[in-house]
């Protein structure tokens, strides 16, 4: 019996199971399905580094960003335009600063 899935994954993950003797079932995802499934590997990632902390995986959490921004044809530089707006805007996280609540 076999293992679900059901996920975007590398391109090398299928070699990868072929070399350990298993069989990959897989697609090819068409652009809607890519896009929807590329941003829930991007909350799947932050999980994983939410968790763990581990650079590899914030590494893997920007892999996703950069394939969704080439997928949605997003510039580099106007991604990083809207980020400088925000932190121009609202500010950066730099101040570490922890909202407790708000009172009326």
């Amino acid at each position: 019996m076999g293992r679900e899935y059901d996920k975007l994954v590398r391109d090398e993950i299928p070699a990868v199971i072929r070399a350990d003797g298993e069989e990959p079932i897989t697609h090819v995802a068409d652009d809607e399905e890519y896009e929807r499934r590329l941003r829930a590997k991007l909350v799947e990632e932050a999980e994983e580094f939410a968790e763990s902390g581990e650079t590899d995986e914030l590494a893997d959490v920007l892999a996703v960003i950069d394939a969704y921004r080439k997928q949605t044809d997003l510039d580099r530089d106007r991604l990083e335009a809207l980020r400088a707006e925000k932190a121009a805007e609202r500010g950066g996280f730099d101040d570490r600063i922890v909202l407790e609540r708000v009172e009326e």
